[in-house]
């Protein structure tokens, strides 16, 4: 009995030790988390306490707590004004296009950059490809205008001084604007698809190419299939913002010309713009909340109607 209780004894004692190693050997990747966790924490929680300002009408002298309710009012001048179908109907078409035409850009980008992945050229060509996205707006802004300004390139150039009043005319810049994003983000979008092309096992090509498929159908029937997943994820991400326009390419890009608004005002530069001559915070955050109740609506949509068509490729 007694030798039974020591050898019992001795095992607890083991088991206890290595329950204390095995959490000291966690503590360096518990504080490597903690930057990341303290972000997540500051950013992404705290501000949401900020939800409440929505439902306020915000007297600075009261606080945000103190301030009186004021139920869905700041709600209404969202859809109340004469600019609620335009800057909808711009937010909303703006992003299906960049979301359909975007994904196949990005798409092709990222199967030629994986092409010629091995050669001396790649090492030129793709940070060239990443570098407009690391360019200010600012300065996006106004290369645009020195191609399209009076005394542009395009008009002293090639219009030979017969120039189009770019700034004026609503009805070229759905196409402006289009060309600018796909030109500042499609490189930096197709990282992630050429991340996962490069995991793709080369041995599926070499089986593909002894069947005698050809560089096309290399591409659909092994490429494509396989990063299916993560163009399912990246579709959903962007689906969940398709009711949020890029500020800086919609306010900075045509200059925040009035003559342009029936073609560039979108749901954020009309809150913007109220925000500055209102200066009414609580119809700015009813706005913010707005975008975000349907983006989240839209996500469980999208994400369930994936898991019925193809269950893996689900986001949850």
């Amino acid at each position: 009995m007694t030798s039974t209780h020591g050898k019992e004894e001795v095992i607890a004692k083991g088991r206890f030790s290595k329950r204390k190693t095995s959490r000291i050997n966690y503590i360096p990747l518990f504080l490597m988390m903690l930057p990341g966790v303290i972000y997540l924490i500051a950013n992404n929680y705290i501000p949401m306490f900020g939800i409440l300002i929505a439902f306020k009408k915000l007297d600075y002298s009261k606080g945000i707590f103190l301030s009186d309710w004021c139920g869905f009012d700041n709600f209404e001048y969202l859809f109340k004004t004469k600019d609620a179908f335009i800057m909808i109907r711009n937010t909303v078409g703006y992003n299906l296009i960049f979301i359909a035409f975007g994904l196949l850009v990005a798409l092709s980008i990222a199967i030629m950059m994986t092409e010629i992945g091995k050669k001396k050229i790649a090492k030129f060509i793709q940070p060239a490809i990443c570098f407009p996205n690391m360019i200010s707006i600012i300065i996006v802004a106004y290369l645009v205008y020195a191609f399209l300004g009076s005394n542009g390139f395009i008009n002293k150039t090639i219009l030979n001084g017969d120039g189009i009043k770019w700034y004026s005319e609503a009805k070229y810049w759905p196409i402006i604007l289009v060309v600018v994003n796909f030109w500042k983000s499609a490189g930096y979008s197709s990282i992630i698809y050429i991340a996962t092309i490069s995991g793709i096992d080369p041995s599926l090509y070499e089986a593909a190419k002894l069947d005698g498929a050809s560089k096309m159908q290399q591409i659909t029937k092994v490429t494509l299939p396989i990063i299916r997943p993560m163009i399912v994820l990246m579709l959903l991400l962007s689906v969940s913002r398709i009711f949020n326009s890029d500020f800086g390419l919609f306010l900075q890009v045509p200059m925040n010309s009035g003559m342009l608004f029936s073609t560039t005002q979108t749901i954020d530069t009309y809150v913007y713009r109220s925000l500055m001559e209102l200066n009414n915070v609580g119809m700015s955050s009813a706005a913010s909340v707005f975008q975000s109740v349907i983006g989240f609506v839209l996500v469980m949509l999208s994400n369930a109607l994936v898991r019925k068509v193809d269950n893996e490729s689900a986001l949850f």
